[in-house]
């Protein structure tokens, strides 16, 4: 008898020490994937409480439609790496736990905007661990050749594209996909949705600045690539069919781990005007509903170890994501002083801001890119396209 109490004690003892686990699927690939996982590993091996189960479930698309499955089906994880897009919808469809009363004691010197980023109708609901912003991209030999200077304007992108482009390579080029298209209405001091979050795609100055574009277009000036052809734009960057254009800062890597670039990559910041902002995009890390107390904690406690100022660092170096506080940039000294376009593009970090929360736009989102398509490749009326647009998003059922 004294043995099985011995036996059920020691059982007892030894089941209470357990770590917590957190199933956690996530969609950083290379060149996230390795330290987003290093830095797991090493939060399990410095505590006892909990223990992060790690799946790579594909990019952000591919994880999202993984997770509607299993949420139909079961299996779904306690921790989500979720873009920004996809959050409001997951809060709205109460899949995603809401952490405020977790979040206590958190630092004071994030960024504006970086943990409104996470944030739904006045509740948090993600926890930001990779926010990018646009970067501007250009040949740096075309440049000097021409004596010009990085634009810093959009009507000084217009006169550079003017004076680049000759019978076989357009000087500029653009997608009509809605995050492109928001960066210049951004930067130039607009916004496609208004202060309720709602489509406001008749506002002058989005009106403006796709007729800016469709200018561009007309003046044979800039090659303009529609969602289907989205994947070469990059590709007639780097065989200099183009000179410059706007991409998020995560792509700098990816282009120069490829082969030799066949001339000087100039990076710089977007062209902003006075007040302009520029558009964060990412990922969150969201908790499901059904998430035990012990788990929320651990996913929480899990954040926190990712925030701290190495880790952000480390992040920033291996994927070229935002730094998430201002204590990780005495930290990134000798990263900017490496390459002095790095400083420039990351200082972007100033100017930028949220720029959509609202739930319904895995919907209508479809209606812009149409609309942004019939002006740039079918040279339709602008403003008539977007009110258009506008209308077909009002359309949608709100909740």
């Amino acid at each position: 008898m004294r043995a099985w109490i011995g036996f059920l004690v020691v059982l007892g003892v030894a089941l209470a020490q357990r770590p917590v686990e957190i199933p956690f699927w996530h969609t950083a690939g290379p060149p996230g994937q390795e330290p987003l996982e290093e830095m797991i590993r090493e939060f399990n091996a410095r505590q006892r409480e909990y223990r992060i189960v790690p799946s790579f479930v594909g990019d952000y698309r591919e994880g999202g439609l993984k997770l509607l499955a299993a949420l139909r089906s079961g299996g779904a994880p306690v921790l989500f790496h979720a873009e920004l897009s996809f959050l409001g919808r997951m809060a709205q469809d109460n899949v995603a736990l809401p952490l405020d009363e977790y979040l206590g004691g958190i630092p004071n010197d994030f960024y504006p905007g970086f943990l409104e980023a996470g944030r739904f109708r006045g509740r948090t609901y993600g926890l930001p661990i990779g926010l990018s912003v646009p970067v501007f991209f250009y040949n740096a030999d075309q440049f000097a050749a021409r004596g010009l200077n990085p634009p810093r304007t959009w009507e000084e992108v217009a006169q550079a594209a003017q004076q680049l482009t000759t019978r076989a390579a357009k000087g500029y080029t653009l997608s009509s996909d809605i995050y492109s298209f928001n960066v210049l209405v951004m930067s130039r001091g607009g916004r496609i949705v208004d202060a309720q979050g709602r489509p406001d795609f008749t506002n002058p100055k989005v009106v403006e600045s796709l007729e800016f574009l469709q200018d561009m277009v007309r003046r044979n000036i800039a090659q303009s690539r529609n969602i289907a052809e989205a994947q070469f734009s990059v590709a007639d960057f780097l065989r200099t069919k183009t000179f410059m254009g706007v991409a998020p800062i995560t792509m700098w890597p990816l282009i120069e781990s490829r082969a030799p670039i066949p001339f000087r990559l100039g990076v710089g910041a977007v062209p902003r005007a006075e007040g302009g902002k520029v558009p964060l995009a990412g990922g969150t890390l969201v908790v499901l509903r059904g998430a035990s107390e012990p788990q929320v904690r651990g996913a929480v406690a899990f954040w926190r170890y990712l925030m701290e100022p190495a880790n952000i660092a480390r992040w920033v170096r291996a994927t070229y994501y935002m730094p998430m506080r201002r204590a990780a940039q005495a930290q990134l000294e000798d990263f900017y002083r490496e390459d002095p376009r790095r400083r420039v593009a990351f200082a972007q970090v100033e100017h930028a801001d949220i720029w959509l929360q609202d739930p319904e736009f895995t919907i209508w989102y479809s209606y812009l890119e149409d609309a942004l398509e019939r002006a740039l490749k079918g040279n339709a009326n602008a403003r008539q396209v977007l009110e258009e647009a506008q209308r077909r998003a009002l359309a949608v059922e709100r909740r």
